[in-house]
């Protein structure tokens, strides 16, 4: 297949042809609001109602043509409505949709490819349908494999919203009333090292990873009663913002895992599958985690998610009850398994490769330009820039960050709601041309920020 099948409807992007909401957005969000609770902030900030979208093209009700910077909110990676994956679905809606976790032949070639794709022995597999069921499912595997109970993860992670998931995160947020009267017990969280943010410093100001892993040696002394089954971390940070940790960090931390006895679980969920330039974040720093969690970009839109561990920790699965009614159903396996043809096919991480390094290269040329942008962060296509109100006090600037995320929206950019944090995660097809179209459009929302701000 041509890997520019997507190009021909991406002319002439974006064109806004009305204001936003059109007027036919609005009458069909109003309907459709009379039923619905629980939008997401996107969605109430620009009730947009969207009817189809080619590759990096969204199309709403009214006619209005966007530029794709958000990937469905990192879901349809490989574009939206990719032929390939698109088709493969198809042919099962056709010939076999449910048979529970019995064997198909489409599930024994997913399986087969994610073995080959996958480091190390990570090769132990059950499929879900949602990231939070894969966590939870991660959760009971560790307890199972360990003979443990208690769970650590790190401050400003996201790993689901049901009540396992939960627990590992945030529960107290501006937009969110309450995850939940308490945590659920045994779940403890500790700080994660931020470059930008550091809590813990080196004599010459700069991040000291050193003092975060000694924090985690005095927490487990001292914070947990010595039961601790596995660290749980993404990789990079999604919803905290693009946060990526110092390169020296997964490899003291997989120490000291080791060390302790304690399992170490990559939440690849929004990282894994091509989005950082490599089929797992962890594959940057050559660590191999205990379990990992894969969903989003795994079906390419499609609901299909999937929790491993280590061939050697294989019979924990057997021990949890690990299927689901409708995880590794015939046309969640096939768009799992196109997606990974696709991204070898179509050279994807070569392309995430070399368009994400251009991405940082022209985020840095505008950080030196504008005095509200603090700082750049991001691997491949997963990517952000942090506002301030002044780069000496790092004081996050949030009012400015929703200013410029409405801005941009308003011109045609498609992409997800900020704080102080713009953050950008481009489908993986994407070519160095729409990226600078994308940018150019936030550059442009940032100026005109900054200048109501009184900064130009």
């Amino acid at each position: 297949m041509n890997k520019d099948w997507w190009k021909q409807s991406a002319k002439n992007i974006p064109n806004i042809i009305t204001e936003l909401p059109g007027p036919k957005s609005g009458v069909m969000h109003a309907n459709a609001s009379k039923y619905i609770r629980g939008l997401s902030s996107q969605v109430k900030q620009f009730p947009v109602a969207f009817e189809e979208a080619e590759g990096i093209t969204m199309t709403d009700v009214d006619g209005n043509r966007y530029l794709d910077f958000s990937s469905g909110i990192y879901v349809t990676s490989l574009g939206h409505c990719h032929p390939k994956i698109s088709g493969a679905i198809s042919k099962w809606t056709h010939k076999l949709m449910n048979c529970h976790d019995f064997t198909t032949p489409v599930k024994e070639k997913l399986l087969e490819k994610m073995d080959g794709v996958l480091p190390g022995s990570l090769n132990s597999i059950q499929l879900y349908s949602d990231g939070s069921s894969a966590v939870e499912a991660g959760i009971r595997a560790a307890r199972a494999i360990s003979g443990k109970h208690e769970m650590i993860s790190a401050f400003r992670d996201f790993h689901g919203k049901t009540m396992g998931a939960v627990s590992l995160a945030q529960m107290v947020r501006s937009d969110v009333h309450s995850y939940g009267a308490t945590r659920a017990p045994g779940f403890y969280m500790v700080p994660r090292p931020d470059p930008y943010r550091p809590l813990f410093k080196k004599a010459d100001g700069t991040i000291d990873t050193d003092g975060y892993i000694a924090f985690y040696k005095t927490f487990l002394q001292e914070g947990t009663v010595g039961n601790v089954a596995a660290f749980i971390l993404e990789p990079a940070q999604g919803w905290g913002g693009s946060i990526f940790p110092p390169e020296d960090f997964f490899p003291k931390l997989r120490k000291l895992c080791d060390e302790y006895g304690i399992l170490l679980f990559a939440d690849e969920v929004l990282t894994g599958m091509g989005r950082t330039g490599e089929w797992l974040c962890m594959d940057h720093w050559d660590v191999v985690p205990d379990i990992v969690t894969l969903g989003k970009s795994f079906g390419n839109g499609f609901p299909v998610t999937a929790m491993v561990v280590k061939e050697e920790y294989a019979e924990a699965l057997d021990k949890i009850s690990a299927s689901s009614s409708y995880g590794g159903n015939p046309m969640a396996c096939a768009a799992a398994l196109a997606s990974i043809e696709v991204i070898e096919e179509e050279q994807i991480l070569e392309n995430v490769r070399t368009v994400g390094a251009h991405f940082i290269k022209r985020m840095n040329k505008m950080k030196e330009n504008h005095p509200i942008i603090g700082d750049v962060k991001g691997k491949g296509f997963l990517l952000g820039m942090e506002l301030v109100k002044d780069k000496s006090s790092k004081e996050p600037f949030e009012e400015a960050g929703a200013l410029v995320y409405k801005k941009a929206f308003g011109k045609g950019l498609a992409w997800i709601p900020a704080g102080h944090i713009l953050r950008m995660s481009p489908p993986l097809i994407m070519d160095e041309k729409y990226a600078d179209m994308g940018l150019d459009i936030i550059e442009e929302s940032i100026a005109e920020v900054e200048k109501e701000f009184g900064y130009k």
